[in-house]
């Protein structure tokens, strides 16, 4: 149970952080264009670098076998996800979208890092490599009403980039011999990862009108399959298969992670319902602060 009271404290800190964001857009010391580029900073720079920094280890056997069940793992948890968004919203692609893939960058990241070190964002790096991946396919095409395809922009996605430069550095042990200006450089840049992260949430929430969201019933259905359905079947999954506690205790908080914002970019991209989709984002993350360690306790039972 101590890592739910890790991970409560650390929910606790980026609430602060949310807050933050949200006086300052409220007040007019931030722009929507500013937002924007903070968002931008974290994805093409901030979070590749953290993914990058966490395969910057020594490789071992146990790290080998370690990288295969939690990409095995990875892979069952966002199948799970999947198959359950699109069955509970299978006419509406947004929503499918959003209950499927969650905010692992901007807020599983820092949690996992938090509650579990930041080494342990090894486990966790294919499963944000995937899922980017998988949203710029699959959710795209729940959004726009079509068959997904695989094309060369989703490979090229920062985060997807990032795995793979980890990945090299691990595989061929120089992650494990960089210089120390480099390793510092790299923590310094990671460590802007959380606060950076929830100040651009908390933004999103001041565009937001709160109060009208307790009667936003269709956000209150993505939030439950986000928040409370795919993390119960995931929590079971993760019950039946034999893994490494610390390793399976990851998977499970970015699993449980509220909506990524993700959703709320590409639906304003290809001219569909973005308000909508952001006010799922508000919503969930909201809610998330109460179930994210519920959901970590009842695994760790």
């Amino acid at each position: 149970m101590e890592t739910v009271s890790l991970l409560t404290a650390q929910i606790a800190v980026m609430f602060l952080y949310m807050a933050g964001g949200w006086v300052l857009f409220r007040a007019g010391k931030i722009s929507k264009r500013g937002t924007a580029d903070l968002a931008g900073l974290l994805v093409w720079l901030v979070i590749p670098v953290v993914v990058v920094r966490s395969y910057c280890v020594a490789v071992t056997p146990e790290r080998l076998v370690a990288l295969g069940i939690s990409a095995a793992a990875g892979a069952g948890a966002l199948a799970v996800s999947m198959a359950l968004a699109h069955a509970c919203f299978r006419r509406d692609g947004i929503d499918a979208f959003a209950a499927a893939f969650s905010n692992a960058g901007f807020i599983g990241i820092p949690l996992v890092s938090a509650a579990l070190g930041s080494e342990a964002v090894f486990f966790i790096a294919t499963f944000i490599a995937a899922l980017n991946i998988l949203q710029w396919t699959v959710g795209v095409a729940w959004i726009r009403g079509q068959r997904a395809r695989l094309d060369r922009g989703a490979l090229l996605h920062p985060i997807v980039l990032g795995t793979a430069l980890g990945l090299l550095l691990f595989l061929t042990g120089a992650g494990g011999r960089l210089p120390a200006v480099v390793d510092t450089a790299l923590a310094g840049l990671a460590g802007l990862n959380a606060p950076l992260a929830m100040f651009v949430l908390g933004a999103y929430l001041a565009q937001t009108e709160l109060a009208t969201l307790a009667g936003d019933a269709r956000a209150w259905r993505v939030s439950a399959v986000r928040l409370v359905v795919v993390p119960l079947a995931t929590i079971v999954l993760f019950w039946l298969l034999p893994l490494p506690s610390e390793l399976a205790q990851a998977l499970v908080i970015v699993a449980s992670a509220p909506v990524g914002a993700n959703v709320a970019v590409y639906a304003q991209l290809y001219d569909c319902d973005y308000i909508h989709a952001s006010r799922t984002v508000v919503h969930s993350t909201l809610l998330s602060l109460v179930t994210m360690p519920l959901m970590l306790a009842l695994f760790s039972l």
